[in-house]
């Protein structure tokens, strides 16, 4: 017989976390399961481990850049020792959600979860059978469709290297590789960037990419563009990844899989509970439920609805359980959610690029800068810093903004928090700032 709930989270990570505990909090009875460590993407696998590691990287940074200025020696990344610092935070995380579960009388099931039915999940060998169902699986990296493509590691993989090879190539030109090429130079490796695209970052404003790759050439980072990977070859000493023509290939002691991710939904046999796919994404109405299967919600990255983020997973997990607890009176809003490539320095985006405001026939006012020159940056020997900001001529409302150096990822909330509640830059200017802080510079850049 099958075991009844109120409503079944498949995933532990951000979203599952959220909404289990606020739907038990309101007297649901609760199952979660996950066939990986609970904690989900970011907690064991993204951008927590990843910015430990990047704390290692910072601080050899702000050595090598302050040598001659004050600071004497060299600093080094230990790999190793990272390794362990990182773990420190990962490696008591699924204890530590499985004891919260048992505390909060969540019932957790460890095993692949697959559909059985529109209101019935196997799992482990059991049937569990749900008024709701929440998908919340993450991502995953998407396939390569080359040859050789089992000779490539994942970014998880990689967050979990005992040590780091002498030559890494990286496939792809996003978020991960510009990271990854940072912290493995930085370490010590010969690094290769790999993108099939015009330029790195994408997703970031062009103009504050140009002034970032330079970070990339004083690495060392070989980054190729236009290069579409075709193939990755073993051979006695390591891998030959192939590109374009026959005729390039870069030799690798490691091969890192970088060009993007997508929902997790494989193994879940959705067609078996009616859950119809839109270009390869749940079809989901404005309140992130399934357009044909209404038990079924989901939210984060296995939804698709708004941008890859840790904080995105949490708002949408939000929408969901109020729906569930109220009806569907709750839309997503995506509004103002800031986006961090963690290189370093690091690169900032929110709201809308220049570009997109031309398109959508704005009226804007566009200041752009570069000011290695102001004090933010002089005082930390950092030849990196610029900013781009987009203001509506008619209102004054904050519209976008575009950051690169120190503090970067710091500083693109305050423009989150202009754009989300409608602050114009009137606004911002008249905010008295701690001084001296690269916050403090908000009032220029506007």
């Amino acid at each position: 017989m099958a075991d009844n709930y109120d409503l079944i989270v498949i995933g532990s990570g951000t979203a599952a976390q959220l909404a289990s505990s606020r739907l038990k909090a309101a007297g649901w009875r609760v199952a979660i399961i996950d066939h990986r460590p609970f904690g989900g993407t970011c907690a064991l696998r993204g951008c927590d481990p990843k910015k430990m590691l990047v704390s290692g990287e910072e601080a050899v940074e702000a050595g090598r850049r302050m040598r001659g200025h004050g600071v004497d020696g060299d600093l080094r990344i230990d790999w190793p020792a990272l390794m362990a610092f990182k773990r420190s935070f990962t490696d008591p995380v699924p204890a530590k959600q499985e004891r919260r579960y048992a505390e909060q009388g969540i019932d957790a099931f460890h095993g692949i979860a697959r559909f059985t039915g529109p209101d019935a999940v196997a799992v482990d060998g059991r049937e569990l059978r749900g008024r709701h169902v929440l998908i919340a699986t993450g991502a995953s990296p998407v396939p390569l469709g080359i040859p050789g493509e089992e000779h490539v590691i994942t970014s998880d993989d990689f967050l979990e290297l005992e040590g780091l090879p002498a030559c890494v190539v990286l496939i792809g030109g996003g978020y991960i590789a510009a990271e990854f090429s940072h912290l493995a130079a930085r370490a010590g490796a010969k690094v290769t960037v790999l993108q099939r695209g015009s330029r790195m970052l994408p997703n970031f404003d062009p103009d504050l990419v140009g002034w970032l790759m330079p970070s990339f050439d004083r690495l060392g980072i070989d980054v190729r563009v236009d290069a579409a990977v075709t193939r990755v070859e073993k051979t006695a000493d390591g891998f030959l990844v192939h590109t374009g023509s026959e005729q390039q290939a870069i030799a690798a002691d490691l091969v890192v899989h970088a060009a993007g991710r997508a929902p997790n939904l494989k193994a879940l046999d959705l067609s078996a509970a009616g859950v119809q796919l839109d270009h390869g994404w749940i079809a989901l109405n404005d309140f992130l439920q399934s357009t044909s299967n209404p038990r079924i919600y989901a939210a984060g990255d296995a939804a698709g609805s708004g941008p890859p983020l840790t904080p995105v997973s949490s708002h949408d997990a939000k929408v969901v359980a109020g729906n569930l607890l109220d009806g569907n009176q709750h839309r997503p809003d995506y509004r103002g959610v800031p986006s961090v490539a963690f290189t370093v320095p690091p690169i900032a985006t929110v709201g809308l690029s220049e570009a997109e405001a031309r398109a959508q026939g704005l009226r804007v006012r566009v200041k752009s800068a570069n000011v290695p020159e102001w004090f933010t940056a002089r005082r930390l020997a950092e030849p990196v810093y610029a900013f781009k900001t987009l203001v509506e001529e008619d209102s004054g409302q904050v519209l976008g903004a575009h950051l690169v150096g120190p503090s970067a990822d710091e500083v693109i909330n305050i423009f989150a928090l202009a754009i989300r509640h409608g602050l114009t830059a009137e606004n911002l200017k008249a905010t008295m700032f701690a001084y001296p802080t690269a916050t403090s510079d908000v009032s220029y850049m506007i």
